[in-house]
């Protein structure tokens, strides 16, 4: 027995040959399309996992076979109109984003296209258009890009996002595991988002989130003049950044203490311009470099008991 992502599983009376019930196959534990399965059940909406028996079959589903990378990137007729139906309906709020939120959970975890394609069982062809065009995929190719990206439909949709992370249960027997100064500058490097604790003009603590980069085992992050974080310019601060992995209720969080000041030298300013990944997400004009030297390095990681 072999199926494909969208193939129908039936299960049938093996005395009348009568349907009793069927379902989507909507995931595959192996490459080559043997059991088991998880089945969307078309009476409840449940996903299961299915060790199909004798009085199974699988019903297929026409459309190209999931996983092979076509030397065009011109779709035949078949992928033509699965793009075609991937269109979001009229009305759609953002319809980009699932594809932006795939994008960037690829390129986290430093995939191709084509090795993500191959591990969801998907054409590379379709994985680029549902990056770079406004698509809708179905919940069969969102469980498989899921699963291959390490994340959650949920996720990928970006439900939730208005909502602070660690909402999930806690694991079962976790374990709260010390970084070593050289897990936390690995986890710390290259640039992202972090959070900035200071104490203010009327000295209010307060913390805020800092588009950051990492040079020369220096934190730097631009802002303006007047603003919270530029009250961290001539104190000892402490910057934090962290990880959530919501679904499987795990992450970690690094912290950095020392003193912070203003890059003020010409030649280094234009340096951290041309090296920038991002613009600081606040926008307007913020000029202003800081620079955060940690003298302190600390982390911590929650993990299951037995990892």
């Amino acid at each position: 027995m072999r199926a494909h992502l969208g193939d129908q599983l039936v299960v049938e009376s093996p005395a009348t040959g009568v349907t009793r019930r069927d379902g989507e196959i909507v995931g595959l534990h192996h490459e080559d399309g043997t059991p088991p399965y998880d089945v969307r059940w078309s009476d409840t909406d449940d996903v299961t996992l299915v060790f199909p028996g004798p009085d199974a079959h699988i019903r297929h589903v026409e459309h190209g076979q999931p996983g092979t990378s076509r030397a065009s990137s011109r779709p035949d007729t078949g992928e033509a109109r699965a793009l075609s139906e991937a269109a979001p309906p009229p009305g759609t709020p953002n319809p980009g984003d699932i594809g932006r939120r795939v994008a960037v959970e690829r390129h986290r975890h430093g995939l191709s296209r084509e090795e993500t394609a191959r591990r969801a069982r998907i054409s590379s062809a379709y994985l680029a258009y549902l990056e770079e065009q406004p698509a809708d995929p179905t919940m069969a190719t969102l469980l498989s890009l899921a699963a291959a990206l390490g994340t959650t439909v949920t996720a990928l949709r970006g439900a939730g996002v208005d909502l602070p992370p660690g909402q999930g249960h806690a694991l079962l027997r976790p374990q709260l595991r010390d970084l070593g100064p050289e897990e936390c500058r690995r986890l710390l490097s290259t640039h992202g988002v972090g959070r900035i604790a200071v104490s203010t003009s009327d000295g209010r603590p307060a913390v805020v989130p800092v588009n950051y980069e990492i040079v020369e085992d220096t934190i730097v992050f631009r802002t303006a003049p007047d603003s919270v974080p530029a009250a961290a310019v001539g104190a000892e601060v402490a910057f934090e950044v962290d990880h959530v992995d919501e679904a499987m209720s795990r992450g970690w969080s690094v912290l950095a203490v020392g003193p912070a000041s203003v890059v003020t030298e010409p030649d280094a300013v234009r340096g951290l311009v041309r090296s920038a990944h991002t613009e600081p997400w606040a926008g307007g004009a913020r000029d202003m470099w800081v620079s955060i030297r940690p003298t302190r390095l600390t982390g911590r990681r929650i993990t299951p008991a037995d990892q």
